[in-house]
């Protein structure tokens, strides 16, 4: 299985609408969502059955038992992250807690517990098709060992030779992991100067991990000037350019009604069907898909 990540340096560029229209494109048998804080690809997926959930558990979080609590003040005193208070005797803030257990191994009265706590929720849908995606509980942290998992979940239960994964925007944790292991990614970018800006973050990120790269630009001619700049870019930074899409009021509408821009006839489905096609060729070229047998691209 060979795994097609979509990134995008920022929020907002398009990256789910582009990437539900490529499991389109593709008739992908396996994806994800590995936006685990946000996710939205299941919105316009039209999964019809319920999935297959189960809690995530991260890292244990400190519980104090008053009961044993001797008031010796030693894990309030060592907690690096300020999570122990003394008010009406000694707590612990789950959300500011991050499991590191030195009070629960400092504690002379054994008081301090470290309990599995649920820190999100991973959904896998299974028909024709697997989907993975999950979502984190506000506030808990882990979320790169979140994304792992929902990979994991996607490539032991799914039978495909292009899996399509909608990364999260950003270089933080999630998209670290959401980069393990993928074959190529895709970068949406957006015609802006923070778009042009966190574009530039993203291909160094994705370059650290020795992931091949492409780029294309979502909404082009909202600026002209910053879509010339972002194709020079490209070319210094050795990046491959794969096309343009222009804005399209009809996409807002489509994605709001559940469907993708690959469902209906559009400008926006027309450029996304485009750049589709460049990058599997480019996929074919680096020999990390099948074309003939995947059948995938169509004039």
């Amino acid at each position: 299985m060979k795994q097609l990540l979509i990134l995008s340096g920022k929020g907002g560029t398009g990256k789910t609408t582009l990437a539900s229209a490529f499991i389109r494109f593709s008739q992908a048998r396996a994806y994800a969502d590995c936006d685990v804080d946000a996710p939205n690809l299941h919105l316009v997926m039209g999964h019809d059955n319920e999935p297959e959930k189960k809690d995530y558990y991260g890292l244990p979080k400190a519980v104090i038992d008053q009961s044993l609590c001797i008031n010796c003040d030693l894990c309030r005193s060592h907690c690096r992250f300020n999570a122990i208070t003394a008010e009406e005797g000694y707590s612990v803030d789950p959300f500011a807690c991050e499991g590191c257990g030195v009070c629960h191994f400092l504690c002379p009265a054994g008081a301090i517990t470290m309990k599995d706590v649920p820190a999100g929720e991973m959904m896998l849908y299974k028909n024709k098709e697997v989907f993975s995606t999950a979502r984190l509980i506000m506030g808990s942290g882990n979320s790169g060992l979140l994304v792992t998992e929902v990979k994991k979940a996607m490539k032991e239960t799914g039978k495909s030779e292009l899996a399509i994964i909608d990364g999260s925007p950003g270089i933080g944790c999630p998209v670290i992991a959401s980069l393990s292991g993928v074959d190529f990614v895709l970068i949406v970018a957006e015609p802006s100067l923070s778009g042009i800006s966190d574009m530039k973050r993203i291909i160094k990120t994705a370059a650290l991990q020795g992931v091949e790269t492409a780029v294309c630009i979502n909404k082009y001619d909202l600026s002209l000037e910053n879509t010339r700049h972002i194709e020079e870019l490209c070319g210094e930074l050795g990046v491959h350019f794969i096309g343009k899409i222009p804005f399209d009021p009809l996409a807002l509408e489509v994605v709001n009604s559940g469907r993708t821009i690959a469902d209906i006839q559009c400008p926006s489905g027309k450029g996304a069907r485009y750049v589709f096609n460049e990058l599997m060729a480019l996929m074919e070229k680096k020999n990390l898909i099948n074309l003939i047998v995947k059948g995938a691209v169509h004039e």
